[in-house]
């Protein structure tokens, strides 16, 4: 009762959090938009007039979005979520007018001729910036200590600029750092230890007075001014008054800062924590595979070495594991949880019996300390955005009768989550990632029922505040004003899978859009779809190969699940018999899922599924005619 009293507080705190974040804390409304934006205009030169664009002789809600280099939380409000103004030739000093774009969550001026100091109190222009990208300008001056006050911050960039003196110690300290580069500029001094990035030697390269790992070691140095210095980032600023907790944190953050140092080339210093510990089981639910042990899963992943990582996300890190009689399966290292041992065993007695044909089978889980590990049957093919999006252009993308039948098998699964399992099971994470691809390439659902398991602040706010923008592209506009998840929500989600399906492009950046445009997926398909030219949509790849009749029939059911109004989108149900229709002449699928619904006395759905099918057949009737 108490951990459930808790999570109700913690979800309560990060709706209202959210809410105060999207509504009232943005400088009294969504004027401070508007201007934080005519500011920007007025306190830069723009020789080349990429800004002729920002014509403020309007009162349309949201036509700021249609900016050049603006993303908006949504088409139809004035609040900025990305500034992106890179590469422009703009001059002057950085823009202070920053501060009432307070929804703002990435800021692109590399590339430019900005000049002059980064400004002191750089947290308050910039509070919940997740990405900071000023490389390629001239600025100057030190790197100021404010800047580790932006605790939102995943990346900052300020590469080939003119910045001079030490890199804040206090930097290293952000939590959700993960990429820092500095290179080419003037600074000196020791680099700090970052406590999550990932940085290199690269990352401060041609900085002649910069030293310290990953650069050669500083020279009559000792550790203790850098440590001193990390004292005053976790004490909250040094200030003669405080010197007294000073050197009472002094030798504290001194055995942190060893063990920070200490290298961890596997990645796997937690695994290696819990490797002592002996007689541990896991819980398996497949007979098969019920004598193994903790032991048994450190040796099969290499003590879970970064090299076997195949797969990381909001809800953690996937291992691929390599048993001795040459059997795989994956292992997820879940985020840390909120909830007690005998709810993670009562949560996981519940995903252990959700068996359908598309599912990622759950095959046990394990707890040890505070790590929990959840054993999955491993999916060869890997990720269907792997898939879609290869790295390498030239590598073989997948043919449409593939993409048909995943598309099919994939609602089939969340179909079957959604209104079969009791009570239902909303996945709210759905996204071209999380739909595996066997040996046979049938599409298999993971991370289904893991969104109860996560810790709700995050669960509800990372994908918006936590810099953890992969899949911003897919998450229903409702979810940003509500933080409810839904089934439709889900719908939406899916919805953008399909279009990644049908037009081979990423959600949050179209490739074959014109430069001037620049918003996602979604917003590229309605802007298509207003000036009738919907087909343009489609993968070119897959036309003129005899399916250009499916090809349009699938593109209108994708652009069904992802309308505004969540009313108006089809339930899954709806969705998995609408594509089942389209993919008829391949034999993809059986009847059984209308027997599981007779079974279920489902009537309703029954009739859905009907309405469903007259409307495929009554499409493909007038385009034949």
């Amino acid at each position: 009762m108490r951990m459930s009293l808790q999570r109700r507080a913690l979800t309560a705190l990060a709706a209202v959090f959210f809410w105060l974040l999207t509504h009232t804390s943005f400088s009294d409304g969504l004027q401070g938009d508007v201007d934080c934006l005519r500011a920007i205009k007025n306190s830069l030169k723009d020789p080349s007039n990429y800004l002729s664009t920002w014509n403020f002789d309007n009162s349309t809600e949201g036509f700021i979005c249609q900016f050049t280099g603006i993303d908006c939380w949504h088409a139809d409000e004035n609040k900025v979520l990305n500034i992106r103004l890179s590469d422009m030739g703009l001059k002057g000093e950085f823009p202070r007018g920053l501060a009432n774009c307070s929804a703002l969550t990435g800021l692109d001026l590399s590339s430019n001729n900005i000049s002059g100091n980064i400004p002191s109190d750089i947290s308050k222009l910039i509070q919940f910036v997740t990405t900071l990208d000023l490389s390629s300008n001239y600025l100057s001056g030190e790197i100021p200590v404010d800047l580790a006050n932006c605790t939102y911050l995943n990346s900052v960039k300020l590469d080939n600029n003119q910045l001079s003196g030490q890199i804040p110690a206090q930097i290293g300290l952000l939590g959700r750092l993960k990429t820092f580069s500095v290179r080419n500029n003037q600074l000196t001094g020791p680099v700090p230890t970052f406590i999550n990035a990932t940085v290199t030697a690269d990352s401060f390269a041609d900085n002649p007075g910069l030293c310290g790992k990953p650069l050669s070691a500083c020279q009559g140095s000792s550790n203790k001014p850098h440590t001193g210095i990390i004292v005053g980032a976790a004490v909250g600023g040094v200030t003669i008054a405080a010197l007294g907790v000073g050197f009472g944190m002094f030798f504290f953050m001194r055995r942190v800062s060893r063990k920070k140092k200490d290298d961890d080339p596997e990645g796997n210093k937690w695994a290696k924590s819990i490797k002592g510990a002996k007689g541990i089981k896991l819980s398996m639910f497949e007979k098969s595979v019920s004598k193994m042990r903790l032991s048994d899963l450190m040796k099969a992943t290499g003590s879970f070495s970064k090299n076997n990582i195949i797969g990381s996300g909001r809800t953690g890190s996937v291992y691929k594991a390599l048993l001795e009689d040459g059997t795989s399966f994956m292992v997820k290292r879940l985020q840390d949880t909120q909830h007690s041992e005998k709810e993670f065993v009562s949560e996981m007695a519940t995903l252990g019996n959700v068996k359908h044909h598309n599912l990622v089978p759950l095959l046990g889980f394990c707890m040890t300390k505070k790590e929990r590990l959840l054993v999955y049957k491993y999916m060869p093919n890997g990720a269907l955005h792997d898939k879609l999006h290869p790295p390498n252009d030239g590598d073989k993308k997948i043919e449409w009768p593939l993409r048909l039948k995943i598309s099919i098998g994939a609602a089939k699964g969340f179909a079957w989550l959604h209104h079969n399992c009791n009570p239902r099971i909303i996945h709210r994470n759905i996204s071209s990632k999380c739909i595996l691809l066997d040996v046979d390439f049938e599409p298999k659902i993971s991370d289904f029922g893991l969104a109860r398991l996560m810790n709700p602040i995050d669960t509800h706010l990372s994908t918006f505040v936590n810099g953890e923008f992969g899949d911003l592209g897919y998450v229903a506009p409702e979810y940003a004003r509500t933080l409810v998840a839904t089934p439709k929500g889900d719908v939406y989600s899916f919805g953008v899978v399909l279009l990644e399906l049908v037009t081979g492009e990423m959600p949050t950046y179209v490739a074959k859009a014109p430069e001037s445009f620049k918003g996602n997926l979604v917003e590229w398909i309605s802007h298509l779809s207003t000036n009738s030219k919907l087909h343009d949509a489609i993968d070119k790849s897959l036309v003129v190969k005899g399916y250009d009749g499916e090809l349009f029939q699938f593109l209108k059911v994708a652009c069904s699940c992802v309308l505004p109004a969540p009313k108006e989108r089809p339930t899954m149900f709806e969705v998995y018999q609408l594509l089942r229709a389209i993919g008829e002449r391949y034999n993809f699928s059986t009847d059984d899922d209308v027997l599981m619904l007779s079974e279920n006395g489902d009537t309703n759905q029954l009739q859905e599924l009907i309405v469903a099918r007259e409307g495929i057949e009554m499409s493909s009737k007038v385009r034949a005619g």
